[in-house]
């Protein structure tokens, strides 16, 4: 599983970097069009990631997550093909983000509650932090790849290159078997929401925890998505610079995942994972303002390793707290809050950079995220305590 998933990842992350550059050059420069395609990407994810969840604890997980892929290898050839052939518009690039974004609103819920049931309970956290490795080792491969292959070859192949990964990850899905099968359910839809959003009101800190997890995305995540400006607009670079900043902060990431898993467990691992958060906001702000490439590249690792390490606690601590029978639905409201506040802080910073310039756009992003952790470290402690 763990070899399949990688091999995707290293996929989407090549598809990624290559879109991003290919939505910047054919919009001519437009940080808005950047942002609207983040936010297109993962809007699905707000409207129908409920609904995944619930078809999560009602269905085989795995043949959800089949669904999915499938969906994602498709869009990736059509994109492909509609650059192969030279009729690509930016239009194309976010109708088919939105498909993929559908079809990531039922694997995402799905996935996250797989992983659960292929380990011991008590394995749980290193299983987590592999997961998180896997996806930012693919976050430092995948770009070198996709930077090379979209000097080389153009953004098409990398697309193609993505198309073809999905192949890992369909192999593996069909050789697995989870420990946990959902049992059917004749339950109306409306009903098993609303048991899942019970539940987590009903759990201390659980709420508050996927407050945090919107925050910290809304502010942490529109870093990535804005390489393409600080590449081209601040440094005058191409894409070669663009390339090495995602490889920089995937391997901060990696790093951070390798050190959460090292660790283990922690007590008190809310308040940790808030102090990290704070970090992240300080590497955040110092990527913004650096006055060289050298710099923000080292900025860049660390918050790279900051954002990895605040995710795996948090995601460990909504995990450890969720039953199996409820895990579809709870993680479906989690990664809504998680993807969710991506896309929003997408658009708000390609609407911003414009008016206020990117690096204090960006800057401000990571002020915020220092002002949130205090919060939650001295003001609200729910999180604090877990």
């Amino acid at each position: 599983m763990w070899t399949g998933a990688c091999t995707s990842q290293i996929g989407t992350q090549m598809q990624t970097a290559a879109q991003a550059w290919l939505v910047y050059d054919l919009s001519k420069n437009s940080s808005f069009f950047l942002g609207l395609d983040q936010f297109l990407g993962q809007i699905p994810i707000v409207f129908l990631a409920l609904l995944g969840g619930v078809v999560a604890d009602r269905n085989d997980r795995r043949k959800v997550l089949l669904m999915s892929q499938y969906i994602q290898m498709s869009s990736a050839f059509v994109l492909a093909l509609l650059v192969f052939t030279g009729v690509i518009h930016v239009w194309h690039i976010l109708c088919l983000s939105v498909v993929v974004g559908i079809g990531q609103s039922f694997g995402g819920p799905s996935y996250s509650a797989l992983v659960p049931s292929l380990v011991p309970r008590e394995h749980l956290q290193n299983a987590i932090s592999l997961n998180s490795i896997q996806f930012n080792l693919a976050r430092v491969i995948g770009p070198t790849i996709g930077g090379i292959a979209l000097v080389t070859l153009g953004a098409a192949w990398c697309f193609v290159f993505n198309g073809i990964s999905f192949v890992a990850v369909i192999v593996t899905l069909y050789m697995i078997h989870s420990f946990f099968v959902p049992p059917k359910s004749r339950e109306p839809i409306m009903t098993s929401m609303k048991q899942g959003i019970r539940f987590i009101r009903q759990q201390t800190g659980m709420e508050a925890v996927i407050i945090l997890a919107f925050c910290m995305t809304t502010l942490g995540f529109p870093v990535i998505g804005f390489l393409p400006v600080f590449a081209r607009e601040v440094f005058h670079k191409g894409p070669q610079t663009f390339t090495l900043f995602l490889s920089c902060s995937g391997a901060g990431a990696v790093t951070g995942a390798l050190v959460v898993a090292a660790i283990g467990r922690l007590n008190h691992q809310g308040r940790a994972a808030l102090i990290m958060l704070s970090v992240l906001g300080v590497m955040t702000t110092g990527f913004a303002l650096s006055p060289s490439v050298a710099v923000s590249c080292l900025m860049l690792f660390l918050a790279g390793g900051s954002l990895m390490a605040v995710f795996s606690m948090v995601t460990t601590l909504v995990q450890m707290i969720t039953p199996d029978d409820m895990r579809g639905r709870v993680m479906s409201v989690y990664n809504l809050a998680l993807r969710g506040g991506g896309p929003v802080g997408g658009l708000i910073v390609g609407s911003l950079i414009p008016h206020f310039t990117a690096p204090i756009t960006i800057a401000c992003a990571g002020l915020l995220q220092i002002v949130l952790a205090a919060y939650f470290l001295l003001v609200n402690r729910r999180v604090a305590v877990l």
